[in-house]
């Protein structure tokens, strides 16, 4: 190993449950200091869980978007500064305000911390503030696990009338900044080719300037279980309802499939009320057979993949897909879509895969899986070895720390020795 590095962790929101951002900081920054490096992570609300040793600074918002009172209004007394003021305006005239205005507070705080840390690693705020950071003298990288300029298209091309397509341009009009960004930090990674290849296209930054570090999952966690599968069981997990993951045309091909057969969906997430999806389970009259669990805690997901038949990822677009992973790592069959990073995540030998968008190629897959439980066998094994081979958190937290050194060591100026 190399020298034990001083890293902060920055993630503008990191909800413990059901998201991928508080999975990627807390199972980095726990690997991380397994390896003898020393992060603290830096998240706005909703804060994660961290492992026992690595610390948190909260960056408090004025959290406009919890639960259970979304694009709630503050209370005068809540409005401390400026940056809140910004974040509350920003809100009120349509736009998404927290990549920036947590940029700007993070690095508020870190300036006055600058001596304390080599390298300062964002998970995808991608804001104003980390480019004062760069001035002040930290080295400052991003993750990128895919461009959020694409999240725009697929909703804009979903939408229907101007209003909504005009909320929708200055919702996501922090993509820009992103972009901008981007371009200038000390460093890029992301979580796989096809990623690299958008962030290319979407966001300016040259594909050879971008490092591909797949995310993982802890195989002793996700792993097959002991007890029967539900044989008439489809999972799927959904960490946001939004066009981009699929949901519709999954809920089409279920309500096909139950023309023929029994069949039972268990989403696990929450959908939006009055979206496309609960329009869709109204509409396809599948309120029976659909179970909506809304987050779970990690032992409950685990459970729910070990128990299933199959895993469905039916999206749209997937920079990575962490839900493809965990379900092959509990040797849970796959049925995938060919979106974005899905051919190159699952393989030809873990899933079966259908044309995004597809409803009758997705709903003969499920079938066929669903049928054949030594189909379901010969996935289940593939997948869980593909895992191991490729997929854990160690080895992501391994790549990261030396892609640390690269930056670091690009940053050294001619003849200096690193510090110790």
């Amino acid at each position: 190993m190399g020298r034990s590095l001083r890293v902060a962790l920055l993630s503008y929101r990191s909800k413990p449950h059901g998201g991928g951002q508080g999975v990627y900081v807390r199972a980095l920054s726990a690997e991380l200091r397994e390896l003898g490096h020393r992060v603290e992570v830096f998240s706005g609300q909703p804060y994660p869980e961290l492992a026992d040793g690595v610390p948190l600074t909260e960056v408090p918002s004025l959290d406009l978007y919890r639960e259970p009172d979304p694009f709630r209004t503050p209370r005068p007394r809540e409005f401390r500064d400026l940056v809140d003021v910004l974040e509350w305006t920003t809100m009120c005239t349509a736009g998404f305000p927290e990549p920036l205005t947590f940029s700007l507070r993070a690095a508020r705080l870190l300036r006055g911390r600058a001596g304390d840390f080599d390298l300062v690693h964002d998970n995808q705020s991608l804001g104003w503030g980390l480019l004062g950071l760069r001035r002040a003298g930290l080295p400052t990288v991003a993750t990128v696990h895919h461009p959020v300029a694409i999240d725009r298209d697929l909703e804009l091309a979903a939408a229907t009338g101007l209003r909504r397509q005009l909320t929708l341009r200055r919702w996501y009009a922090f993509t820009g900044m992103q972009a901008r960004v981007a371009r200038r930090l000390d460093g890029i990674t992301t979580v796989s080719e096809s990623s690299r290849r958008d962030v290319e296209r979407h966001m300016g930054v040259p594909a050879d300037a971008v490092d591909v570090i797949p995310v993982g999952i802890d195989p002793d966690v996700f792993r097959p279980g002991t007890t029967p599968r539900d044989p008439a069981t489809v999972l799927v997990t959904a960490s946001a309802d939004v066009p981009l993951k699929g949901l519709v045309p999954l809920f089409e091909a279920v309500a096909k499939l139950r023309t023929e057969r029994e069949v039972r969906l268990v989403v696990v997430g929450t959908l939006r009320p009055g979206g496309p999806a609960a329009a869709a389970l109204d509409r396809l009259g599948l309120q029976d057979a659909v179970r909506v669990t809304g987050p779970v805690p990690q032992p409950e997901l685990v459970r729910l993949l070990q128990t299933a038949t199959v895993v469905a990822v039916p999206s749209l677009y997937e920079g990575f897909s962490l839900p493809a992973v965990e379900a092959m790592a509990c040797a849970t069959p796959l049925v995938t879509t060919d979106a974005g990073a899905l051919p190159e995540v699952v393989g030809s030998h873990a899933g079966v895969q259908v044309p995004a968008g597809d409803v009758d190629r997705l709903a003969g897959a499920l079938q066929l899986v669903l049928d054949h439980s030594s189909l379901q066998d010969q996935l289940g094994r593939a997948g869980r070895t593909r895992v191991l081979a490729n997929y854990t958190w160690r080895r992501t937290a391994e790549r990261t720390a030396g892609w640390y050194e690269d930056v670091l060591a690009r940053r050294a100026p001619a003849g200096s020795a690193p510090a110790c």
